[in-house]
């Protein structure tokens, strides 16, 4: 059920996002020997990623998107193969398109993106990948103005997809916990659908700080009970990773998993499943991979963006429901598209 009756503007992110396809193509086409490996016959995953050194996190980034892009496509045993089109950036095919490619090799940002598919990420981050925690040290958005910066970047994609996922989420009286909950907008239009319920903004304090500006704001909108939210969200600081989590009747993780390699994802599902009382649910907003993992091409495009910034990718349903089914939930079959490429799904404890 969407409730949005604007276009979807997600033309705009798929635009902005090609950038980064565009150099997974480049980089699979001269840096990484993906298609001479593969002229000799069709490889598995784990075969073809060990003979070009690509661990798993970069080559599911890859691999989907050249699938994508109609390049490359399973056959019946999940091997890969090179694709009639996918023939055309091969060296041997006569004629071929791979030096009209290699005019564009020296961007610096494809040199970067082979660079990152080998190592899984830049050679130097000793400051952090985009705004996600590294390691032990502090978070970038501890720091107010990268915290602010951030927030109010993701705010209009937050504000558009955020009255869309309140209204198709579950109707309670209890109560809301939204991990890494940003602007908080998801919170916000959630309550408003919800004039009984009471809800928890957990983030870090610097983005909590912008939340609380952007709910002064809400409040003040003049939209029918917006004025009765602000009295009904609490904001708690702390890190998912680590601190305990409020109990809860449902858990929201929006734009949440994707910055996160698999293990952490496995660690989160277990720590919010957790956090849930009994018949408690864990929805889940964000773009999901095909299950097969081929595609689509807005979604890998964006998981190349999200390999470029963050130490995560996107996922399929399928990936996000092991998960949940590990930590000892019940994964609804519900595939629920939003806009922007995004979708919901969740489970129940």
């Amino acid at each position: 059920m969407l409730t949005n009756n604007q276009p979807d503007p997600a033309p705009i992110t798929r635009h902005l996002r090609a950038m980064f396809g565009s150099r997974l193509l480049i980089a699979a086409v001269h840096y990484l020997p993906v298609f001479d490996e593969l002229n000799n016959g069709p490889l598995t995953v784990s075969e073809l990623s060990g003979r070009i050194g690509l661990d798993e996190r970069p080559a599911m980034v890859l691999f989907p998107a050249l699938c994508a892009m109609d390049l490359l496509a399973y056959d019946q045993y999940r091997r890969l193969y090179i694709t009639d089109l996918g023939r055309y950036v091969t060296k041997t095919h006569i004629p071929n398109l791979a030096g009209y490619v290699g005019l564009e090799k020296d961007d610096p940002g494809a040199v970067e993106m082979a660079v990152r598919l080998r190592n899984d990420g830049p050679l130097d981050a000793p400051q952090g990948i985009s705004f996600v925690k590294e390691g032990e040290g502090p978070s970038p958005m501890d720091n107010p103005e990268s915290a602010r910066h951030f927030t109010l970047g993701l705010a209009g994609r937050a504000r558009y997809l955020s009255p869309i996922v309140g209204a198709n989420m579950t109707s309670c009286t209890g109560h809301l916990l939204d991990v890494a909950g940003g602007t908080g907008y998801y919170t916000y239009e959630w309550l408003l659908n919800n004039p009984t319920a009471t809800a928890t903004l957990f983030d870090r304090p610097s983005v909590l700080s912008v939340a609380a500006e952007l709910l002064d704001e809400f409040s003040a909108s003049g939209r029918p009970g917006a004025e009765r939210v602000k009295k009904r969200v609490t904001f708690l600081p702390g890190d998912m990773l680590t601190d305990e989590l409020p109990e809860t009747d449902i858990l929201l993780a929006a734009s949440l998993f994707h910055d996160w390699p698999t293990a952490t994802c496995q660690m989160l599902a277990h720590r919010f499943a957790a956090a849930l009382r009994p018949g408690g649910e864990l929805w889940v907003h964000d773009a999901f991979l095909n299950d097969t993992l081929d595609g689509p091409l807005a979604v890998t495009d964006y998981s190349a963006q999200l390999f470029w910034n963050t130490k995560g990718r996107c996922y399929s349903r399928a990936e996000y429901r092991s998960w949940l089914l590990e930590a000892g939930l019940e994964p609804m079959p519900d595939a629920i598209p939003t806009q922007l490429d995004y979708g919901l799904i969740w489970a129940r404890k």
